[in-house]
């Protein structure tokens, strides 16, 4: 293999790629990247039999040929080529030379034939998005992905397609987060779940440009999110789901309207005092038109005062800070609604308008 590339696509093509090599592995190809050079491309491929990734970049090449290299000295080395241009060639030993300027580097290298092939996932019924949508639902529920692997399902997220809408929830029994976004092409009903750590990844892929898309396709035991000139393709997770439509209550005996930001900068202060911990909770009471919420721990007190719009019977509840500054966090309304049905229940964060996303949380039982 010979070519000729530019530093800079080269390295962020690296960097896509790493997210999916291995560090630690009984199997040393997996610490490599491929490097396939065909037809003026170069195809970098990362893979540790969960997750793989592939990212192509336009390249000058001289020979065609295929090598794999040990993905962090290779990373490093190009990070501090001095060169806008790089030259790799390999021999028939996998001995590779990367040249820039006055800089040369020699390493083993391995052969490619040694390197697991992608899973095939055939490109048929597209569900085709906006990358910038993709990565906001990610960001507003990736949060409430289990970090328990008791429970393996749940350490990854549900990406389900029902009624031309994609919806995406998120358990990790104590909370549970759901988006929802409409899709303007017509989509066959599927439902499949992620690992958290593949939709982590893919988020520092994915683009916040407003027009570049992504095509997500199914198999049945792995997806492929198509971004044109990167490709990742992760197993799924097999298990049964929480059936979430079911907890989602409509019925409350208490319901308010407030102002997200004011109401996620008290909570912030009060998690001051509580230190986010479940032995010292918040506590929010409603009282009428005001929500009141205290802190109280050895470290001292805090007490905070809100307007809130009530509905129904007044409520004294407690929750864990942390479960309620994350969901808030990834709301960018300017007011929400919050549904009780006892102190003892869940509570539900919902738009102030449309269905768009909805945020269950537990509460903590406290004494009086």
């Amino acid at each position: 293999m010979h070519i000729y590339c530019r530093q800079d696509l080269l390295l962020n093509s690296i960097n896509t790629v790493l997210k999916a090599c291995s560090t630690k592995t009984t199997m040393p190809i997996l610490e490599c990247i491929l490097l396939t050079a065909v037809n003026n491309k170069l195809t970098l491929v990362g893979n540790n039999l969960e997750l793989g990734i592939e990212s192509t970049i336009e390249a000058d090449v001289i020979g065609e040929g295929f090598i794999a290299l040990e993905a962090k000295i290779f990373s490093e080395i190009i990070r501090k080529m001095p060169g806008e241009v790089i030259e790799i060639s390999s021999d028939e030993n996998y001995m590779t030379s990367i040249v820039s300027e006055k800089s040369k580097f020699q390493i083993a290298g391995q052969s490619g034939k040694d390197f697991p092939a992608l899973p095939n996932v055939e490109k048929v019924n597209a569900c085709t998005i906006k990358q910038i949508e993709l990565k906001e639902m990610i960001r507003q529920t990736i949060f409430s992905v289990a970090q328990d692997e008791t429970r393996p399902i749940l350490t990854g997220e549900m990406l389900q397609i029902k009624n031309n809408s994609l919806n995406m929830v998120a358990v990790d029994g104590y909370r549970i987060s759901y988006r929802k976004m409409e899709l303007s092409n017509e989509n066959d009903d599927i439902e499949v779940v992620i690992p958290g750590k593949t939709l982590g990844e893919i988020n520092k892929i994915l683009s916040s440009e407003e027009n570049d898309q992504v095509n997500i396709y199914f198999s049945d035991k792995h997806v492929l999110f198509d971004l044109g000139e990167s490709k990742v393709v992760s197993r799924l997770l097999e298990g049964d789901f929480l059936r979430y439509e079911q907890v989602f209550s409509p019925d409350y005996e208490t319901k308010i309207l407030v102002n997200r930001k004011s109401f996620l900068m008290s909570i912030e202060r009060a998690a001051l005092i509580s230190r986010e911990g479940k032995k010292n909770p918040i506590r929010v009471e409603i009282d009428g038109d005001k929500m009141i919420i205290t802190s109280n721990a050895e470290l001292g007190t805090s007490r905070e005062e809100l307007d809130v719009v009530l509905e129904g019977k007044e409520i004294v509840i407690a929750f864990n800070p942390k479960y309620l500054i994350d969901a808030l966090r990834a709301i960018d309304d300017d007011n929400v609604y919050i549904q009780f049905i006892s102190s003892l229940t869940p509570c539900i964060i919902n738009p102030e308008d449309g269905d768009q996303y909805k945020y269950l949380i537990l509460p903590i039982r406290v004494n009086s």
